[in-house]
């Protein structure tokens, strides 16, 4: 992730702060810092689990000591409640704000911006990435509320809006089934999505190999999207 992107994280770490959930002495800390120790604790939390947490294991990772640890956190538990939180509130705040201008785009255009957007973010953050693939392919039930569930539902949302607009338009048939197409959909474009962030995905859902190149899946995708609920061209 650059130095650019952390900055999106920057308000939530300040809520955060405000919530006792991390203190001012981690939010002074440069941008460079501030991401060593959350990816730290991203990998630890996807590698051994989110109740197998090694705090000198985290340190090491980050390159800090044990008693710095302590002094950003209020307790070893407070490390992932502080990961945890701040993933999911930047996820749903930056859906929501691309929200609107997907859905006012042609409905090509917002579904290639829905996924390709999707996945240029996703490759900025693999650490993220790989810890919601784990709350959400291995069914850990505490994550499953606080991460899969609100980040998925914005996701649904999203879609279900970008459908919403584009029907209004005129460009899908005013008899397709909004809501349950964009939960079709929605899934569609996650499984698509995460087999290319998520190798071991790719490996059953056999998205794209040496001779089938993702764009190529892509823009079938999105050809299909475009005839199966588009409107007749007058």
């Amino acid at each position: 992730m650059s130095n650019t992107d952390w900055l999106y994280f920057q308000p939530y770490i300040s809520q955060l702060e405000g919530e006792g959930k991390v203190t001012r002495t981690f939010r002074r800390l440069d941008p460079e810092r501030q991401e060593a120790i959350f990816n730290a604790i991203m990998e630890e939390a996807t590698e051994k689990g989110p109740a197998s947490l090694n705090i000198k294991e985290i340190a090491r990772r980050a390159g800090v000591s044990v008693g710095s640890l302590y002094q950003y956190f209020p307790n070893r538990d407070g490390l992932l409640d502080f990961a945890v939180d701040l993933c999911t509130r930047a996820t749903i705040a930056m859906f929501q704000e691309y929200k609107p201008m997907m859905a006012a785009m042609p409905l090509k255009d917002a579904m290639s911006a829905y996924l390709m957007g999707g996945l240029e973010w996703g490759q900025a953050a693999m650490g993220l990435v790989r810890f919601f693939g784990r709350a959400a392919y291995q069914g850990d039930p505490d994550l499953a509320v606080r991460v899969v569930r609100p980040v998925a539902t914005v996701m649904r949302e999203t879609m279900q809006e970008i459908l919403t607009q584009a029907q209004a338009r005129g460009e899908i048939r005013p008899e397709v089934d909004i809501a349950a197409a964009a939960r079709a959909l929605n899934a569609l474009m996650i499984s698509i999505g995460d087999s290319q962030l998520l190798p071991y995905l790719n490996n059953y859902f056999q998205v794209s190999d040496e001779i089938m190149p993702f764009e190529r899946v892509a823009e079938a995708l999105l050809d299909l999207i475009q005839h199966g609920i588009a409107a007749e061209a007058k």
